[in-house]
């Protein structure tokens, strides 16, 4: 076995092109979702099958001891009182954002992309990243807290683009609480905040009007014809 075979079951395509080898690292189903889950942080066997729930345990296995012998990923034990294994992204396999978002800002140019399909809460945050224009936000600087249920997230804004991370969202200029497919109806669908707010699917804490930029940073591209 040569050193560039280490890790991988198989070789499917004897092709020496990045892109070849990319698949055999990434294309098997569920791969690069798995990256997607792990982007923002460590996630607990159990957390990663909530975020895919079409995933099934033995694939999942699978996939990440896979993932683990190639680099992409490695286990850590949370130290106590937690005492949990954790998944999470090598420094190389956090450079696989950039893939991530230049397949998703393509897809989406499909007319086959349906927003409306159930997210993730790491996939609703990666889509901001992905679809992020700071010229439309004016670099403006803030900090946006999002709380899914048991998952919190921080967004950091500012003249240098936005990051994300899996946090508590506290102290934060505006703090919204709601579900991914809410808030994606009304980010990306055009719902009315009102409406989602009297349906209690959204609940604002703190600068609405920050909220009311907020949803407009993050434009779709234009479909294919």
């Amino acid at each position: 076995m040569t050193a560039g075979e280490q890790g991988l079951d198989k070789r499917w395509y004897d092709d020496a092109c990045g892109t070849a080898l990319a698949l055999e690292l990434v294309g098997e189903r569920w791969s690069l979702l798995i990256i997607r889950e792990l982007m923002f942080g460590g996630r607990r066997f159990s957390e990663l099958r909530a975020g895919l729930p079409g995933i099934s345990a033995n694939i999942l296995t699978a996939r990440l001891e896979r993932m683990e012998r190639v680099g992409i990923l490695h286990r850590r034990r949370l130290p106590p009182p937690a005492s949990v294994q954790v998944y999470e992204l090598t420094p190389w396999g956090h450079e696989a954002e950039a893939v991530l978002q230049v397949l998703g800002r393509w897809a989406t140019r499909s007319p086959l992309h349906d927003p409306t399909l159930p997210l993730s809460a790491a996939s609703i945050v990666m889509s901001f990243r992905t679809m992020y224009a700071p010229d439309r936000a004016r670099r403006e600087a803030a900090t946006i807290g999002l709380r899914f249920g048991t998952e919190g997230f921080v967004l950091a804004f500012g003249p240098d683009g936005f990051h994300a991370r899996r946090a508590e969202p506290e102290d934060c200029a505006l703090t919204i609480k709601t579900n991914p497919s809410p808030l994606a109806s009304v980010v990306y669908g055009g719902r009315p905040v009102a409406d989602a707010e009297a349906a209690g699917d959204l609940t604002l804490t703190g600068d609405r009007a920050l909220f009311d930029r907020f949803v407009t940073w993050f434009p779709l591209p234009d479909k294919v014809r």
